[in-house]
């Protein structure tokens, strides 16, 4: 592995992911901070919407989450636009990432696990390997949700908080939680999640015999 592949682990799939998911946001704070939330919500709408296009051209397909994650920003930013209220776009993060886990807890109770479903053409793990991500990923969308509606709930009114001398509105501090803390934090722990992931890793020779057999199988079936 090169030091540029050590020093920078994701795929361009993934670079794409993480611009879509921070790229609005970090659009929403400049300019909430120099024309207002009214104004920044429409910039987190219209960046969500270059972002799902983005994704379209770049990738040539939409994944499933950016899309499920682009859906509910939309809708509820548009609800703060309705009703004036910024604090449907935090909310909706918290709804987000909980309804993940749960339907990420749903897959694995009823042996349907959604990352072995999305994936499994281009990584080739055992059950226990994808159980085992998975459940990793759902502790983490667990305390995403939790620590976000701890923020939203710390910083819930927009009068001015003081922060390293400088004042700022309970908005401003959760953008920047979710830039500089969920950001990082999120990558680094993904990152780590996935180094114990080898030791599941299927052989090359293996899943090649398996593509094999179903590809036999489907000419088999071929009348």
């Amino acid at each position: 592995m090169s030091f540029l592949r050590r020093l920078y682990p994701f795929n361009l799939e993934q670079t794409v992911n993480l611009l879509s998911e921070f790229g609005p946001l970090i659009t929403l704070f400049v300019v909430n901070a120099l024309f207002g939330v009214t104004a920044g919500i429409w910039a987190l709408i219209g960046t969500t919407i270059l972002a799902l296009i983005a994704m379209r051209v770049v990738l040539n397909k939409l994944p499933i989450l950016a899309l499920i994650a682009g859906g509910f920003t939309l809708i509820f930013s548009s609800i703060s636009l309705v009703t004036h209220d910024p604090v449907w776009v935090q909310i909706k993060v918290t709804m987000f990432n909980a309804a993940f886990a749960a339907f990420l807890g749903f897959g694995l109770a009823t042996k349907k696990n959604f990352f072995k479903y999305a994936f499994e053409k281009t990584f080739h793990y055992t059950q226990e390997g994808w159980n085992r991500f998975t459940m990793g990923m759902m502790i983490l969308f667990i305390v995403l949700a939790v620590a976000n509606e701890v923020i939203r709930l710390a910083f819930w009114h927009a009068n001015p908080y003081t922060v390293f001398g400088h004042q700022t509105t309970g908005l401003q501090i959760w953008i920047l939680f979710k830039v500089f803390v969920v950001m990082p934090g999120s990558g680094l722990y993904a990152f780590l999640l996935t180094r114990p992931m080898r030791k599941y890793a299927i052989p090359p020779e293996d899943v090649a015999a398996a593509e094999a057999t179903e590809t036999a199988i489907e000419v088999s079936m071929v009348p």
